[in-house]
């Protein structure tokens, strides 16, 4: 599915959503999963495998997983161009917004609108990682899985990474 105009679509798309993604990119998962899947672009398992394989890999990740998404729609150039709408937007606004940040850096607005935006990003970062779950939750053996990480996230100290891998060992032993 090597079509030019859905990988414009699909670039177009992304440059909106990570013009407005408070957070980072992952807040609005749910948006780029639902574009995807809804032209059939990929499936809901494709879709969480390139999650996964770009949360492995050191790196900026969701620039990689746009350019898996990329790469599946439009061929090597699909990918490029997707790379290049979920980062360059944003790197222009963040450039120009910190100047103007650091310019005005002693008006009382700049701790109000921090205090506004905290509570926005955690609930958009829930929502992705809520919309991640669902999908890669295919079977009862992945929701158990899922379960008991999210249990140990919020039940011990355990460093993330190694619920991680072992997520990653049981996957790669089959049992998930």
């Amino acid at each position: 599915m090597k079509d030019p105009t859905a990988s414009l679509v699909l670039a177009a798309h992304l440059a909106l959503l990570s013009s407005i993604s408070f957070g980072g990119f992952p807040t609005v998962l749910p948006d780029v999963r639902n574009l995807v899947t809804a032209n059939g672009w990929a499936t809901d398992q494709e879709f969480a495998n390139f999650f996964a394989i770009s949360q492995v890999v050191p790196g900026p990740n969701m620039i990689l997983m746009m350019s898996f998404v990329g790469l599946k729609v439009g061929g090597i150039l699909g990918a490029i161009t997707s790379a290049l709408a979920t980062f360059g937007p944003p790197c222009l606004m963040y450039y120009t917004s910190y100047r103007l940040w650091d310019r005005f850096r002693d008006r009382p607005w700049q701790q109000i609108v921090r205090r506004g935006l905290a509570p926005l990003t955690i609930g958009l970062v829930i929502a992705g990682g809520y919309v991640m779950a669902r999908a890669a939750d295919i079977g009862w053996q992945r929701a158990l899985v899922t379960a008991v990480a999210i249990g140990m996230m919020l039940g011990t100290r355990l460093n993330p990474l190694w619920i991680l891998a072992a997520g990653g060992v049981l996957g790669g032993l089959g049992f998930v």
